[in-house]
């Protein structure tokens, strides 16, 4: 099959490897029809992470069930599904706890921006879309599911664990696809103000659209003080941290008010946490990687009815033959999330 693969930083090629196989009997194989770029693939893309030459890389997506192993029970070949870049059991006591990410059979999908993937505990982890058969859905439906597969997850996550309520206020550092996401989950969980941090005007509009109420553009001291000018000179009850740097997270602990919650979903790198300022505060801190498979199935009903749209955040759509562009894109932040049309049904 043809699918994405990394050799080096900045190196990234569309290559022939080897169909995954079952190799399990609660495996499935997944024909790709779509798929997409992740902010944290852009990771190893900077050499910030180890890399494999060779190895693929990708793990978002949605497609049709191919194949299926002897003791997969729940899913069939010809379901149109989407696949939690996390794949669960969803039976064991960590899963049973709403924490699939970390279930004792955990494993990820690896070739994600490829043309089949191959997912483990298939019937724990794929979720069916309801009245879509292997022609698979409308075009205009394709983002917000593919949307759902993680980053839409992952913002809801961050505002799961930073325990956003109805009426308060909310501050989302990060304006990437899962700090939108973040933006869409709080002002779907009734937080009345919804402040993000942003510099950049096609995110801040996104953003807006979303639900954000205030748009703060300052770095450092003087985003912490816009924060204070919104909220009165408290600081927000709930603070999303959703890039994963030092500089980050120093800003969600700096405008959180005594008493809140950090949830955050930034893959870290580099971050030393304010042990003394979170102690003086009685500031929290929460989250990490996203139970996909716990928000999934309330997710795709928010989505069929067309209550939310995640998939607006992506701003651009390239076939799978010029993924190594997609990258590229993401990097010079000319493009906020990347869709990739795997099997040519969007006419990208």
């Amino acid at each position: 099959m043809r699918a994405t693969t990394i050799h080096a930083p900045r190196d990234i090629r569309l290559s022939e490897v080897d169909d995954p196989t079952i190799e399990k009997p609660t495996d499935a194989i997944v024909k790709v029809t779509s798929a997409c770029i992740c902010g944290s693939d852009l990771w190893p893309y900077r050499g910030e992470n180890d890399i494999t030459p060779g190895d693929t890389i990708g793990h978002e997506c949605i497609g049709v069930v191919e194949e299926v192993g002897s003791e997969v029970g729940d899913v069939r070949p010809g379901d149109f599904v989407v696949v939690p870049f996390d794949h669960c059991d969803n039976t064991c006591a960590h899963c049973r706890a709403g924490m699939q990410s970390a279930c004792v059979e955990l494993s990820m999908t690896s070739s994600g921006q490829g043309q089949y993937a191959r997912v483990g505990h298939a019937d724990g982890s794929l979720v069916k879309v309801p009245d879509v058969g292997a022609s698979g859905p409308d075009a205009a439906l394709v983002p917000h599911l593919v949307a759902l597969s993680d980053v839409m997850p992952t913002g809801w996550h961050a505002a799961v664990a930073a325990g956003v309520k109805q009426g308060g206020t909310t501050v989302v550092v990060g304006d990437g696809a899962v700090g939108l996401c973040g933006v869409l989950a709080a002002a779907q969980m009734g937080s009345e103000k919804v402040v993000l941090m942003s510099r950049h005007e096609p995110r801040q509009e996104i953003g807006r659209a979303f639900g954000a109420t205030h748009v703060v553009a300052e770095r450092g001291r003087e985003a912490a003080a816009a924060v204070k000018e919104i909220t009165g000179g408290v600081g927000a009850d709930a603070v999303l941290e959703c890039v994963g740097t030092d500089q980050a997270m120093g800003t969600a602990f700096a405008v959180a008010r005594p008493g809140a919650m950090v949830g955050f979903v930034g893959v870290p790198h580099g971050v030393e946490l304010p042990v003394r300022r979170m102690f003086q505060k009685n500031v929290g801190l929460a989250g990490g990687m996203a139970p996909v498979r716990e928000y999934l199935p309330h997710l795709l009903e928010l989505t069929l009815a067309g209550t939310i749209e995640p998939g607006r955040v992506f701003d651009l759509t390239l076939p799978l033959d010029e993924v190594a562009e997609g990258y590229r894109a993401m990097d010079d932040r000319r493009a906020v999330k990347v869709l990739l049309d795997v099997d040519g049904s969007l006419g990208a």
